[in-house]
């Protein structure tokens, strides 16, 4: 865990790094799309959720929506949550199922006690140890976004964070807010003598403590983390996204439109949906 120039959080603040050029890679780069739904999987797999059973999904950080297109493949419902407006236009063209916010996680989230039912987030914490402006202190804006998350969760709820630290000293002061804030849990590392493969996991507790899954190693032939938590790795939807025409099909189309009459949604029966959902801001 040793820093880096190279790394995004220095460059800038993240609606400033995640500009239009930035976005589009979301949508075009396979080897993007590929490691973001790996993640996507790993996240949900370890917020052990009852097995068929929609639940209300908060999506931190969501950018162009690829976590939330795996939520919603999973059966799930979902809001988002993002800084960059580039990213979540892009998420809008990509015509992703979940409700859309803009919003800058240090400020809060601005939902109801009890909303969600979890929460997942794909590296986007890490962002907030940085001071962007004058007015930014990292503990604070730390503990104001896990203070309002914790409330926004219904009680035994998890949220699993998959986070780049830039060392242990960044690793002690997010868990240190975090426990603050009431929170329970801690790190699930996977393949951690794995220079390449090695992931940080936080995995907290809302109200309830849990038992900490265990972390994927290498020697692991069947994956399993825990009677509760397991990591299958398929990836079939995005397989084919490097194009529009997979996305477009007929079997897209119609695979959308059930998906729009569980949720209650009107769904005309002669056209494919095509409408395009309104970002709030707060």
């Amino acid at each position: 865990m040793s820093s880096s120039c190279r790394r995004p959080e220095h460059t800038g603040p993240p609606e400033v790094f995640y500009n239009e050029e930035e976005a589009k890679k979301y949508s075009q780069n396979s080897r993007m799309i590929e490691i973001q739904t790996q993640m996507s999987e790993r996240a949900v797999e370890l917020l052990c959720l009852p097995e068929d059973q929609p639940c209300y999904l908060l999506d931190v950080g969501c950018g162009s929506g690829l976590s939330g297109d795996y939520l919603t493949e999973v059966g799930h419902y979902w809001v988002g949550v993002d800084i960059s407006t580039a990213m979540l236009d892009v998420a809008l063209d990509r015509d992703v199922e979940g409700d859309l916010v803009l919003g800058d996680m240090g400020e809060g989230m601005p939902f109801r006690a009890g909303t969600f039912d979890g929460c997942i987030s794909i590296s986007a914490l890490q962002w907030l140890c940085n001071a962007d402006k004058k007015t930014h202190s990292p503990p604070k804006r730390l503990y104001r976004f896990f203070s309002t998350l914790y409330s926004s969760l219904a009680r035994g709820a998890r949220a699993v964070f998959q986070i780049y630290p830039e060392n242990s000293e960044q690793l002690e002061l997010i868990t240190a807010q975090a426990m603050k804030a009431g929170f329970t849990g801690g790190m699930v590392v996977d393949y951690p003598n794995s220079s390449k493969a090695k992931k940080f996991f936080l995995c907290l507790f809302a109200g309830v403590s849990g038992v900490l899954p265990k972390g994927l190693d290498s020697e692991s032939t069947d994956r399993c983390v825990s009677s509760q938590a397991q990591f299958t790795a398929q990836r079939s939807r995005f397989k084919n996204l490097k194009g529009k025409s997979v996305k477009k099909s007929k079997d897209w189309v119609l695979e959308k439109k059930q998906r729009r009459r569980r949720q209650g949604k009107e769904v005309r029966g002669d056209t494919k949906y095509t409408g395009r959902q309104r970002r709030p801001r707060f």
